[in-house]
């Protein structure tokens, strides 16, 4: 699986379902269960369905206001993506990640969240 990393107000937005709508300078392929991850977190709050990824016009912008909550002047993407994610899934405790130095965007994690290690050792440290 992998995880998208997110701004942690935007995550939040995503997981509740208020933000269905992803805004990103460039295009995805990616499609299905992604991990939501907030950025400088070092965890996985939960997940979403990845299912569209749609150019924005500056019609579609005000017109899906609803979906993105994002300000026309606070974007400077040369062509801005909506990519689109359905039936979010919030975790009861954020599981944590070893997160690859460089990654900024994406993060690949195991498939199965329940195979993600806490970073550092156990009790005591």
């Amino acid at each position: 699986m992998d995880g998208l990393i997110i701004k942690p107000n935007w995550a939040d937005m995503v997981l509740s379902g208020i933000k269905p709508w992803e805004i990103r300078g460039s295009r995805t392929h990616k499609r299905g269960t992604i991990g939501i991850i907030k950025s400088a977190s070092g965890l996985v709050y939960g997940t979403a369905e990845l299912v569209d990824c749609v150019p924005m016009t500056f019609y579609n912008w005000y017109e899906n206001k609803d979906k993105h909550h994002v300000s026309y002047t606070d974007v400077d993407y040369k062509t801005p993506y909506a990519w689109v994610m359905q039936n979010p899934i919030i975790y009861p405790e954020p599981i944590p990640y070893k997160h690859p130095q460089g990654a900024v965007i994406w993060v690949k994690l195991p498939d199965n969240p329940e195979l993600l290690q806490p970073q550092g050792g156990g009790k005591g440290e």
